[in-house]
């Protein structure tokens, strides 16, 4: 993720699934085409719940990061 910088960063840390994947619809849905939305969970759900439903949905997803004591999840609107 060295050069793609989220137009969009969601602190769900803290929330249990499925808020995280919540909000990140919720962001998906307000967002628009070329947003990259970054969601960040301690929820160990979210790091495989949010990815299946981003590919689902037909976005892409850029990447899945551990970080210190959470997961970052981002996203790249396409559609």
């Amino acid at each position: 993720m060295e050069d793609v910088k989220p137009t969009k960063v969601i602190d769900a840390r803290g929330s249990y699934c499925p808020g995280p994947l919540m909000e990140l619809i919720k962001a998906y849905k307000q967002g628009k085409v070329g947003d990259v939305i970054s969601v960040y969970s301690s929820d160990e759900g979210t790091r495989k719940d949010a990815p299946a439903w981003i590919q689902k949905s037909g976005n892409e997803l850029v990447g899945v990061y551990t970080r210190d004591g959470y997961y970052e999840i981002v996203m790249k609107k396409v559609k």
